[in-house]
């Protein structure tokens, strides 16, 4: 794909299809990192920490504290 640099203002801008922002996770509205190195731009979504609000409206009321965990055999030199 390619993508043309256009005036936009006193700036340039580049436009991508709706298709390429959603498959990267990109929202309208969304802050992007950008970086340069040896001219190659790249443009990353910074990670951020979810709210405590946000959290807890994905909670589905399931915490299972009804007993122990099973982790699946050691690996390494866990002792168990």
């Amino acid at each position: 794909m390619q993508a043309q640099v256009k005036e936009w203002g006193n700036s340039q801008g580049i436009r991508l299809p709706k298709e390429v922002l959603r498959s990267a996770g990109v929202a309208l509205n969304d802050f992007l990192d950008v970086t340069v190195s040896n001219g190659v731009i790249t443009l990353v979504k910074p990670f951020r920490h979810k709210t405590l609000e946000e959290r807890a409206a994905e909670f589905d009321g399931k915490l299972m504290l009804d007993g122990e965990y099973d982790w699946d055999e050691p690996v390494g030199r866990e002792v168990w």
